[in-house]
């Protein structure tokens, strides 16, 4: 009888742990941040934004419910967005000073930091499958421009003709910049185009963190420029051991601070919450002159979702299945 009461109780703990750990699947999305006004908002593309952001979110979550892994989380979900003109990724990402799309995106895994990246593609539908495909069918972690594009096609991925990307509002806003031949930065479009990145963080009910990336980059960009989003510890980290993270903001900054990265080590190193973390980082970026968000989500679920900016498009499904979708910064 004793044996068979203990034999009980170790199975209701193992079950109700069992439990705890299928309960704690959460993810968190971002859409870009920047100058995001209500004001310059109209009540139609409001409601474009919100509903789009929901989808993707709610994709990435019913994934995870399912049983699902992080990184199918977040590939699916960043899909979403990166058929979306809405955001600065994929479909309708801003253009160079070539008037052409040039594609960056990043993934990583955090159960043996896998990752891989692509910069400067220019013919791959879903930057992130690209991504995806380096991490698992190539020694490398990051390939670039032409290559990236000749290793999508011997991966057989769907690739389409550069100008399947560009959206008359991009070109519109590039023409507009070029007329100062400079990045420009007074439009708020423009501006917005700056910080349009799109990107995920999952855990999922086996206490996976994946987190990807993807951005069409700055508007009127030159001479091959790459942001963060494909530095793998600048623009997405993800680690087990503490947070996924991606970021967005301009690009530069957040290479020079190793933001993503950063944000791990303040949770290892000094014990910080991820939102303490994501502060601290956000303000070193401001401190070099820069400016943006980042999303992230530790080992336990807990989101952060920070941003220095007047806005970020952004939506997460907590550990307790609370949904949360926002753009402005109130």
């Amino acid at each position: 009888m004793k044996k068979f009461i203990i034999s009980f109780i170790l199975l209701l703990i193992c079950s109700c742990q069992s439990s705890e750990s299928e309960n704690n699947i959460a993810i968190v999305i971002h859409g870009g941040a920047g100058t995001i006004l209500k004001e310059n908002m109209t009540p139609e593309l409001e409601a474009a934004y919100i509903g789009k952001l929901e989808e993707a979110v709610m994709t990435g979550y019913e994934i995870l419910k399912a049983g699902g892994s992080s990184q199918s989380a977040v590939k699916e979900t960043i899909i979403i967005m990166e058929n979306s003109p809405l955001f600065n990724a994929g479909v309708g990402a801003a253009l160079t000073n070539k008037e052409t799309a040039s594609l960056d995106a990043s993934f990583m895994e955090g159960k043996n930091l896998n990752a891989g990246a692509i910069a400067g593609s220019k013919y791959i539908k879903n930057p992130i499958n690209a991504a995806i495909s380096v991490m698992e069918d190539s020694p490398h972690v990051l390939l670039s421009s032409d290559g990236a594009d000749e290793f999508a096609i011997k991966m057989g991925l769907d690739t389409v003709p550069n100008s399947y990307f560009i959206t008359e509002r991009r070109l519109n806003s590039v023409r507009k910049a070029k007329k100062d031949d400079m990045v420009s930065f007074e439009d708020s479009f423009i501006n917005d185009s700056k910080y349009g990145t799109v990107g995920c963080v999952a855990i999922d009910k086996m206490g996976n963190i994946a987190s990807g990336t993807s951005t069409g980059g700055t508007t009127n960009k030159k001479w091959g420029r790459i942001g963060d989003v494909p530095i793998i510890g600048a623009g997405t980290y993800a680690n087990n051991d503490c947070c996924g993270i991606s970021t967005t903001g301009w690009g530069e900054h957040f290479i020079r601070n190793v933001v993503a990265y950063d944000i791990a080590a303040q949770i290892i190193y000094d014990n910080k919450s991820i939102k303490e973390a994501s502060v601290k980082s956000l303000d070193k970026v401001m401190e070099t002159g820069g400016d943006g968000g980042v999303i992230g989500l530790d080992n336990k679920g807990n989101i952060s979702m920070e941003f220095n900016t007047a806005g970020m498009y952004r939506a997460s499904v907590d550990i307790n299945g609370k949904v949360t979708i926002k753009i402005y910064s109130d």
